[in-house]
């Protein structure tokens, strides 16, 4: 049995059984991975797999108890070989960051920059996408953090930290009738075209009930996962926006007003998760610090090791988070 063998495993799972992916994602050949999977089920003496012809079609009972404890053994390496580097050489390595637009063009970039000049030998990656592949990169040992405001608890298997919380503004052009409301209401707003987020992005939820809550039903004529997609068409004259509050920069939306939405909308809270079990070097809990101040090794190390999700968040309670 070789590591070889229980990363193809592993790999053709999270590929939905699909060969031709796998391979590519390997970057090898598919007879190549057929061989080695067919070896390691003639010396288990079993199946992993079912086929139909030369496609995979399903794990077997045995086989998903295989791809468990495979998981887990590549985990393990995955660890030795952290720990090694990081007795060997603690300033060198690699840090991957899965994320969503919002954090990586408003939040991240001063804690990168200065995670950069601290670590210069560090090479760090950032992957964007929705908050479900954040987290399931995550969950899948693929990147090392997520950092999103939503998904993250669909994951059983990830550690999550609260970082920040942080609400809304309204986007309107100058001279907009809603800067001359007083009090800013829901109702006010749902008057207009509204242009906001995809649902599932960056506290998509939280503004969706909150409308609910009053019997309101906004009339959403464009939704964007970029909150600069979202300001260009306010900017046009499409609609009011309705976007994080780090997301208005006075420097560059000088034609745009922002209008406090903080009183309409409950507070969003924004996460960094990894797998449960991951060895964080050093320089990861620099990065989580430097992300979240609050979030000292201890604070990590003491989530990392809770029995349970609500174990890990009792470790917050009447802790008051950091607004963005």
């Amino acid at each position: 049995m070789k590591l070889q063998q229980l990363r193809y495993l592993v790999e053709i799972a999270r590929h939905d059984l699909n060969l031709s992916a796998t391979a590519a994602g390997l970057f090898t050949s598919q007879p190549g991975i057929s061989k080695q999977i067919k070896l390691l089920e003639e010396e288990l003496g079993l199946r992993v797999f079912t086929r139909s012809g030369k496609h995979l079609t399903e794990v077997t009972p045995a086989g998903q108890a295989v791809l468990e404890v495979a998981d887990r053994i590549l985990a393990d390496v995955a660890t030795i070989r952290r720990i090694a580097e990081d007795f060997k050489d603690h300033r060198h390595g690699t840090l991957s960051i899965a994320t969503t637009h919002t954090q990586a063009r408003y939040a991240l970039p001063p804690v990168i920059k200065a995670f950069i000049a601290k670590y210069p030998e560090v090479a760090l990656h950032m992957h964007q996408g929705t908050p479900t592949q954040i987290s399931d990169l995550a969950a899948t040992r693929q990147v090392d953090f997520a950092i999103a405001t939503e998904a993250l608890e669909l994951f059983d298997n990830l550690v999550m930290l609260p970082c920040y919380r942080w609400n809304r503004s309204i986007l309107v052009p100058h001279g907009h009738p809603l800067t001359e409301a007083t009090p800013l209401t829901l109702e006010a707003v749902a008057r207009y075209p509204v242009i906001t987020y995809v649902f599932g992005f960056t506290g998509r939820s939280q503004l969706d009930q909150a409308f609910q809550r009053h019997g309101l039903a906004p009339r959403v004529v464009l939704t964007a996962v970029d909150a600069d997609v979202i300001k260009t068409y306010v900017k046009l004259g499409l609609g009011v926006g309705i976007i994080a509050g780090m997301a208005y920069d006075p420097r560059t939306d000088q034609d745009l007003i922002p209008l406090d939405a903080g009183h309409l909308f409950e507070p969003s809270v924004t996460r960094i998760g990894f797998r449960k079990g991951t060895f964080l070097r050093g320089y990861m809990y620099d990065f989580i610090e430097g992300f979240a101040p609050h979030l000292t090794r201890a604070v990590v190390e003491a989530a990392a090791t809770a029995r349970s999700r609500e174990e890990a968040e009792a470790l917050f309670t009447g802790f008051e988070l950091p607004t963005h």
